[in-house]
């Protein structure tokens, strides 16, 4: 039988916008922007939950929190605010390159591991480390999720050819 990782009871909510402030806004529209998608998302100190599996803490002390994502399909990685790091006590692996939208190189610390869960879903991954305030939640934990983007609904969505378990191609 396959043994469910332990969580938190109930982790509390990063607060933050579900609308990034760079974002023009008209009077009177609506509170979800046409082509911006965000998700719920938990995320959890992947040590901590390692730790409570051996009984060195208690699934209470597992140090987690549910964010609002910005979904980017366009971005790899998850990408997490400083001071969201310095809350789940993420360790510091690497310096990595990371090649931005307008084209310039910047080098950028990578911490984790983080488990991210939406829904039904989770996976292990380590993050960038911003000095943005969004957490951007990008394709590889997306594909390993096997969610999707429902771009009709503005959703992020559990795939439903595979809706009970994610699906991967192993070759």
């Amino acid at each position: 039988m396959m043994r469910q990782t332990p969580l938190p009871p109930s982790p509390p909510r990063y607060p933050r916008r579900t609308r990034p402030d760079w974002l023009p806004r008209e009077e009177g529209e609506e509170e979800k922007p046409m082509g911006f998608v965000f998700a719920d998302i938990t995320l959890c100190n992947a040590g901590d939950i390692e730790l409570a599996r051996q009984g060195y803490k208690k699934p209470e002390e597992i140090r987690a929190v549910i964010v609002s994502a910005l979904v980017d399909s366009g971005a790899y990685s998850l990408a997490l605010p400083e001071d969201l790091v310095v809350q789940l006590d993420l360790p510091h692996v690497e310096f990595r390159e990371f090649g931005m939208a307008d084209g310039s190189k910047v080098k950028m610390p990578v911490v984790g591991p983080v488990v991210v869960k939406f829904r039904n879903r989770q996976t292990v991954c380590y993050a960038v480390r911003t000095h943005d305030e969004d957490v951007l939640l990008g394709s590889i934990p997306m594909e390993d999720m096997d969610v999707i983007i429902n771009p009709r609904s503005q959703t992020l969505e559990v795939n439903p050819e595979s809706p009970y378990m994610p699906k991967m191609k192993l070759k």
